[in-house]
């Protein structure tokens, strides 16, 4: 088929299906969206609460829980350990299906009839307050990461250990407000650091030990803002930088975020792929606007977050281990296959607008099955009955369509409307990446939860704090600390916290000041320093001897000698931002 332009029925704005995606959607038997991309991804992002967190009671005993949900809403909430248990039994929720009425309706009655999992924390040890992990030790406020040990405060860390406040990060040690590295020892308030260790401030830099705000480079020692020193030298330097205390941080900090600007960025982290586009791809093969890939992962467009010998995939995000064959869908794992309009999958085939689905095949509209095949809305058909009741069901689907608050149409081929969602808009990572206010969100059709009032009152303020580790006494841990921010910015702000004795550990250990403002905002503050999950048409900006607004100077000729280079890319780096954005070649000629 022909590239073709759409409407789309939630923004209103334009979008383009390609001929590629129509193969697709052939291939895996859904019509084409109605919705664009973004609109799809956010109304996916809707579903996901990662880090809220809330205590309440369990439905299965009444004892206290840890919970995603939080107590005022009206739902069957069982602990992680009793959900996957034989206390209840699954088959007991289950609807016949009704061609009188919608079918989304009769799908949300059921869900929510169906008990919800507390938390999604699998063998976890002393990790109570962790979500979406796997085999985590002794590890606190930990979210999507895996395999950790003796970690806080952090988001996707991997195989790390004694780690606090870190975005994205794989076999850390020691390592503190860094993002998008991996293998580092005692590293800090880095960005894309590599194989590093004993260093402060890196962007873009691997192979380095004591180095402080560095940009771009490659087994170094002993340099402080890229400028080579001694040893002797450098440990002088240090002593006179002040970077134990909290002011001497923040003066490097602004010092820090204009060095990098004189340097050129490399238009993506596209690494060791070919033929795609996105950012923070590794090992992809036709992977187009995909972002944060793991790969090896082969013919993937409009990912975020997945790989992990995944393939044939589209339009889908927390997704990986061997996944095939997937279509606007979260989080399918263990080889799941021919999977669409569906949550939370695991080594499932055949499935269609499902949730919370354990080694099963050939379910519709089904709810928290284990070891289940041919069910619709969780009853068994046999084989002959289901094959023939399905393709009903479709036709029913759009010739009597489910519409939300909004008016918006549902038919066969659209995700779950967001009204379906467990969450409020702001508890979920789509207030992270389409951030709302509460009067648009609610006029979007989205469900809004208005911070509650906390009944403790800050017993130390911010800028009561010591400057230096050093002068923080034991009592630290009996106060309440008021966060910076006073609940006045777009963060989420807790407006005030408390020092664990974890942290406090780990602070004195690594000689750092204690933190001025809440996790939640620290976490806001991490996501900012990360590019959005979206693409820039543009040219790199190598005018031939120097960057094309004349800050950097090329160290060695280019390819394309003096006259400007002619490469145009995707880029996650908009036009309006002050990088200085180099293609591939012209970055790696001057940094690699």
């Amino acid at each position: 088929m022909n590239l073709e332009t759409r409407q789309c029925q939630n923004c209103h704005n334009d979008f383009v299906i390609e001929p590629d995606d129509f193969d697709f959607y052939k291939k895996i038997d859904v019509p084409a969206p109605t919705w664009c991309l973004d609109c799809r991804m956010q109304r996916r992002f809707s579903f996901r609460n990662e880090r809220h967190l809330y205590k309440r009671k369990e439905a299965l005993g009444g004892k206290e829980i840890i919970s995603i949900y939080s107590p005022d809403k009206l739902l069957k909430v069982y602990s992680h350990k009793d959900w996957w248990s034989d206390k209840w039994n699954p088959d007991d929720y289950k609807k016949e299906i009704d061609f009188s009425k919608p079918f989304f309706g009769q799908f949300k009655k059921l869900l929510f009839e169906f008990p919800w999992a507390a938390l999604f924390n699998t063998n976890s040890v002393n990790s109570d307050y962790c979500n979406y992990t796997t085999d985590n030790k002794d590890c606190y406020l930990v979210f999507g990461g895996d395999f950790n040990e003796n970690c806080c405060y952090s988001t996707f860390n991997f195989h790390s250990k004694d780690t606090a406040d870190v975005y994205w990060v794989e076999r850390c040690q020691l390592c503190y407000e860094t993002t998008d590295s991996k293998n580092c020892y005692r590293v800090f308030f880095s960005k894309y650091a590599r194989d590093c260790n004993n260093s402060m401030f890196l962007f873009y830099c691997s192979g380095c030990s004591n180095c402080v705000g560095c940009v771009g480079l490659r087994n170094k020692s002993y340099c402080i803002f890229n400028q080579q020193y001694t040893k002797e030298e450098y440990e002088k330097k240090m002593g006179e930088l002040g970077l134990n205390s909290r002011s001497g941080i923040q003066e490097f900090k602004r010092k820090m975020s204009n060095f990098v600007l004189k340097f050129p960025h490399r238009y993506a982290q596209i690494i060791k792929s070919v033929n795609s586009s996105g950012d923070n791809i590794v090992e992809g093969k036709n992977c187009k606007r995909c972002f944060e890939i793991t790969g090896p992962a082969e013919d993937l467009k409009d990912i975020f977050l997945g790989g992990l010998n995944g393939r044939d995939l589209s339009s889908c995000d927390h997704l990986g281990h061997g996944v095939e064959l997937a279509y606007d869908s979260w989080a399918a794992f263990g080889g799941s296959s021919n999977i669409a309009f569906s949550l939370w999958t695991r080594t499932c085939h055949n499935i269609r607008y499902s949730y919370a689905l354990t080694d099963c095949s050939d379910c519709f509209g089904c709810v928290g099955l284990r070891n289940k095949q041919y069910r619709i809305l969780n009853k068994q058909y046999a084989k002959n009955e289901y094959e023939a009741l399905v393709p009903k069901i479709i036709q029913h689907m759009n010739d009597v369509p489910y519409l939300d608050s909004g008016g918006r149409i549902y038919r066969y081929g659209e995700f779950f409307p967001a009204e379906f969602s467990p969450f409020a808009y702001n508890e979920t990572i789509a207030q992270e990446y389409f951030p709302l206010n509460k009067k648009d969100c609610l006029e979007k059709g989205y469900q809004w939860k208005d911070l509650e009032t906390k009944n403790y009152q800050a017993t130390i303020n911010p800028e009561e704090l010591p400057d230096k580790i050093e002068d923080v006494s034991d009592d630290i841990l009996n106060q309440i600390v008021g966060c910076a921010h006073k609940g006045e910015c777009d963060e989420q702000c807790t407006t005030a916290f408390k020092i664990t004795s974890q942290e406090l550990q780990f602070y004195r250990q690594m000689n750092l000041p204690l933190p001025v403002f809440c996790p939640n905002c620290r976490h806001y503050q991490r996501m900012k320093q990360r590019n959005p999950i979206k693409l820039w048409h543009r040219k790199c900006q190598c005018a031939g001897k120097q960057s094309e607004n004349g800050v950097y100077t090329n160290t060695i000729q280019h390819q394309h000698g003096d006259s400007p280079c002619s490469d145009e890319f995707e880029t996650s780096y908009s036009p309006e931002r002050p990088e200085i954005v180099y293609c591939e070649q012209c970055y790696n000629t001057e940094v690699a």
